[in-house]
């Protein structure tokens, strides 16, 4: 059942701009976003923490703003990632299910799932999401709305897509948003988040997709049959056009970014060549006249080189015959004047603005209702979707317990591996459990306890291990080294 007291916060850490968001549920089920910050952002380059410092405080000030409008504190923050260090791979991981097993049960998926951590990856990855592509069973492929929970069979496949991010990238995160006094709820690839602001999911079952197009980097989501096929961030984006104007019409950055968000187009036969801004002069110097013509020519050529990587992309991904819901733009990048058009030009494929209105309530800011805040508002969305999963599994097992107690109600203290024992009310039989295997008097049978459902931790706990257990390694600790090769061998 759902609060309408559940507050979720978004934290968009970009290359332009650091924006938080503040949302909760209003009473049609939709979002309503009441506290907004939003900052210049210092010491982000490309998607990239490379000042903590700089980059905490500009957190901290974005954060205040919200709270402040919002009237409450902030505490936990879903934070986007991006950047040119993200990567995707490919991974097909299969699980033999148990003789007791009757039929494919959740724990038998969650332990599938939960191989793709033990694959190899070049040394400094980490990674970030790991989407299952499709299920096979005993050799049979399952139809995408066949979930695998539930089918008889002995042994369960599946391709994995799995997105891998550089590790001290992901500290450096870690470090800029703990220095601005938050901690972490969980880490978002940046084109996901913005997928759940401007999608639906017609969109994602015919065939998408998504291009923001931000300051620093352009990333990219290809969706096909509701499951994410593809994903890339590309180094290029409005910045670089920025640095094009700038150095083409021999003017300063922010005189540039003007021009760019004002009188900037992609198609320059679609201005007058009567058309001239002047530009004020430094200091002695007389003012500079800049044709309107020529301007939309410099945006044209470097807007049409991100597109044409963009399209480089869908190819790769052997999805452009599928992408039946064509192209969304999305990002501070698809407000340029005439971007619809060259994108449909350069690629070929139908395309449209994506506006970040899709899931909000209709007494929503429309200032917010802007194509540069769909990571930020996705980044609520996407904490809502985990809120309302955590929820629904959580009464699962509450059923399940209730049963288990009505037939054998001496074993229901035998909580430990299941997703939800870490929950407060379950905490003193945990501990009860976990003190009798202590009593024991064979240490070497430790990782033979474990004989039920594995939990599967989010990845903000993987994250928080993860850092433990590299800075053993930094510094030389055995006991945390010990510990975190032990927990992989499970």
């Amino acid at each position: 059942m759902n609060n309408e007291n559940d507050i979720i916060v978004g934290l968009d850490i970009g290359t332009t701009k650091i924006a938080c968001f503040i949302g909760k549920r209003a009473d049609n089920d939709k979002i309503k976003i009441i506290g907004f910050g939003k900052t210049p952002s210092k010491g982000v380059e490309r998607g990239v923490v490379k000042n903590i410092k700089d980059t905490a405080a500009s957190i901290e000030k974005a954060v205040n703003m919200a709270s402040e409008q919002a009237g409450i504190a902030v505490k936990e923050v879903y934070v986007g990632i991006a950047g040119q260090h993200i990567k995707s791979i490919q991974n097909m991981g299969t699980v033999v299910i148990p003789p007791e097993h009757k039929y494919i049960e959740q724990e038998d998926v969650d332990r599938l799932i939960d191989q793709q951590h033990n694959i190899m990856l070049n040394p400094g990855e980490d990674i970030i999401h790991i989407f299952p592509q499709n299920y096979v069973v005993d050799g049979e492929e399952l139809s995408p709305d066949v979930e695998p929970v539930g089918v008889a069979g002995r042994q369960l496949k599946s391709n994995f897509h799995i997105v891998t991010g550089n590790t001290m990238n992901l500290i450096n995160i870690h470090d800029s948003v703990e220095r601005a006094g938050l901690t972490i709820k969980g880490v978002v690839l940046e084109p996901i988040a913005s997928a759940y602001a401007v999608l639906d999911n017609t969109d994602r079952t015919a065939g998408v997709a998504l291009v923001d197009i931000g300051g620093g980097t352009t990333d990219i989501a290809i969706f096909h049959e509701g499951v994410i096929r593809h994903t890339t961030v590309l180094p290029l984006a409005g910045n670089a056009i920025t640095t094009d104007i700038k150095e083409g019409c021999k003017i300063l950055r922010e005189q540039a970014e003007t021009l760019k968000t004002r009188f900037g187009s992609c198609l320059p036969q679609n201005v007058s060549e009567n058309d001239i801004i002047s530009i004020p002069g430094l200091r002695t110097q007389p003012p500079r006249e800049i044709s309107m013509r020529t301007l939309a020519g410099i945006i044209k050529a470097r807007t049409e080189t991100i597109l044409e990587q963009v399209d480089y992309e869908i190819k790769k991904s052997h999805l452009e015959k599928h992408i039946f819901a064509g192209i969304v733009l999305t990002g501070g990048g698809a407000q340029l004047r005439h971007i619809k058009d060259l994108t449909e030009f350069t690629t070929g494929i139908d395309t449209r603005i994506g506006l970040p209105d899709e899931h909000l309530d209709k007494d929503t800011d429309p200032e917010i209702i802007n194509t540069m805040y769909a990571t930020g508002i996705g980044l609520v969305l996407y904490g809502f979707r985990e809120l309302d999963e955590m929820r629904r599994h959580n009464e699962e097992f509450n059923d399940n317990n209730t049963d288990e107690e009505t037939t054998e109600p001496e074993e229901t203290t035998a909580s430990e591996n299941d997703v939800f024992a870490e929950l407060p009310e379950q905490q003193p039989e945990i501990e009860t459990s976990k003190e009798v295997e202590k009593e024991e008097p064979k240490p070497e049978n430790k990782k033979k306890s474990n004989t039920g459902k594995k939990t599967r931790p989010n990845f903000g706990t993987q994250f928080m291990k993860y850092i433990d257990q590299y800075f053993g390694r930094v510094f030389g600790d055995d006991t945390i080294r010990n510990e975190g090769q032990e927990e992989h061998e499970l």
